[in-house]
């Protein structure tokens, strides 16, 4: 009986070690990597899309410190976005209230974490959002694309999310 019990254990611990040493990593693409400079342009039409994006942002910034690097992020809203990061929902169907929320939500983890937020005045302007009403940590800035081209030229990585 104690063979078998020591086999087993000696099964599951060869087993745990092989799941361990698959995980995928992004060593590679990280190597020599200190400070993770992204800014995502979030151009979305969809509540539910801007949510699951941002989820995934949310990963990422735990995926990068996980793996050693610091991230230095930055969320640039433009388009028609920038209507979901409003307080006001009266363009919205009732249905679309879940996913307002749980980009309220991440935009508030995301902020804890020291994630810097911007919203186009140009796009809020020809949506007709009152950049008085966004959302807590959302900063408006003159023109996304004019900032987007500065966050490039300092070395940002620049990923668009449509």
């Amino acid at each position: 009986m104690k063979i078998v019990a020591s086999l087993l254990l000696l099964a599951l611990s060869l087993t745990a070690l092989s799941v361990q040493a698959d995980a995928p990593t992004d060593a590679r693409a990280l190597e020599g990597v200190e400070k993770g400079r992204v800014v995502f342009d979030l151009n979305n039409t969809d509540p539910e899309t801007l949510a699951l994006y941002l989820m995934v942002i949310r990963e990422t910034h735990e995926d990068l410190t996980d793996q050693g690097v610091e991230p230095d992020m930055i969320l640039a809203f433009r388009g028609q976005a920038v209507t979901m990061i409003s307080e006001d929902r009266e363009r919205f169907e009732l249905t679309e209230f879940e996913h307002l929320d749980a980009i309220e939500e991440h935009i508030a983890a995301l902020r804890e974490k020291g994630v810097r937020m911007e919203s186009c005045s140009v796009a809020t302007r020809l949506f007709g959002v009152d950049t008085g009403e966004l959302l807590p940590g959302i900063e408006p800035v003159r023109n996304t694309f004019v900032s987007l081209t500065g966050y490039q030229a300092q070395g940002y990585a620049v990923i668009p999310i449509y």
